[in-house]
């Protein structure tokens, strides 16, 4: 089952016309009557700081548009909502120290929860669901309408569905080549290889890296010999349901908690990205093509139990 990350939801064009709209009338307010936004703002209506003041709301005003218009494809036009997240956080950061070090007064600050705050969260999610859009969009054009389990070759030049037909398989499906948790499992399927295969289940391995890039830990772990897969489209992974993690299951306190130890603790180290950051794990145990036994991480730090998964299902009585 092949799935794509869904479209962008109606409430977010909703939050950025109402962003649109905010920032033209307030724009608009301090072009025209500068002395009347600065009194609403809580600031010195001093004569002198009336054009300053009047050029801001032309900067604002365009905001609006760029709001507008970013309004029509959220994901599209994601750099301009990145823009204006940018500015909503830099902004009161600025307003905050000019208020420490006395040159504004903290009246003004009222003004930072319409123009910034409220929007902080909102503004987040669309940039966040943006990545993750497309970050699914696959990179070669004729990926979809497949069958990856027949067409995708791994390094010993047979497909999975091959492999599950020779015997059971244990496919165990990676993140990205600098991900610690991706080391941590290679490091758990190394020590648990050989229980593993003794009930006569083999190990595969998917992942989104190069062969260049995941010959180094497939070395390190003494797992290179094993049959893997390089799947940057992510073909296999649509197939078996794997999608891309929420801000939690990615970047919640588990996440970082374990993966401190995984990296200082255990040793696995850190690494950069250079494929998706998004995509989910998991470990299937599969024959024939069907899945037998499927766990689904439900964060990025899970570690599964791969010799209980790799367990041949008991026959029906």
């Amino acid at each position: 089952m092949i799935h794509s990350a869904p479209p962008p939801a109606p409430w977010m064009s909703r939050v950025l016309l109402a962003a649109g709209i905010y920032n033209l009338l307030w724009g608009s307010l301090a072009i025209i009557a500068p002395a009347v936004s600065l009194k609403l703002g809580g600031l010195p209506s001093a004569e002198v700081v009336h054009p300053i003041w009047q050029c801001l709301g032309m900067v604002i005003g365009v905001y609006g548009v760029g709001y507008w218009i970013s309004a029509r494809d959220p994901y599209r036009h994601w750099l301009i909502i990145f823009v204006g997240l940018l500015g909503k956080v830099l902004g009161p950061i600025g307003y905050v120290l000019s208020v420490a070090r006395g040159t504004l007064p903290v009246e003004g600050m009222r003004t930072l929860l319409t123009n910034d705050f409220i929007w902080w969260v909102p503004f987040t999610i669309i940039l966040w669901r943006a990545a993750v859009w497309h970050d699914a969009q696959p990179a070669s054009p004729s990926v979809g309408g497949i069958d990856p389990l027949r067409t995708l070759i791994g390094n010993t030049g047979k497909s999975l569905l091959q492999l599950s037909q020779e015997t059971r398989v244990l496919v165990v499906f990676l993140r990205h080549s600098g991900c610690t948790f991706c080391r941590e499992a290679l490091s758990d399927i190394s020590a648990n290889r050989l229980k593993i295969e003794a009930i006569g289940t083999k190990i595969a391995l998917v992942h989104l890296s190069s062969e260049a890039d995941i010959a180094p830990f497939v070395q390190k772990y003494h797992v290179a010999d094993l049959p893997r897969f390089s799947d940057p489209d992510r073909q296999l992974y649509r197939e078996f349901d794997l999608s891309a993690g929420s801000p939690a299951q990615l970047l919640g306190v588990k996440v970082w908690w374990h993966g401190m130890l995984a990296a200082l603790h255990a040793g696995h180290g850190f690494g950069v990205s250079q494929e998706s950051m998004f995509q989910m794990p998991g470990t299937f145990l599969i024959e024939n093509g069907k899945i037998l036994r499927a766990f689904r991480h439900h964060s990025a730090a899970d570690r599964p139990d791969y010799a209980a998964l790799a367990c041949p299902i008991p026959a029906a009585p």
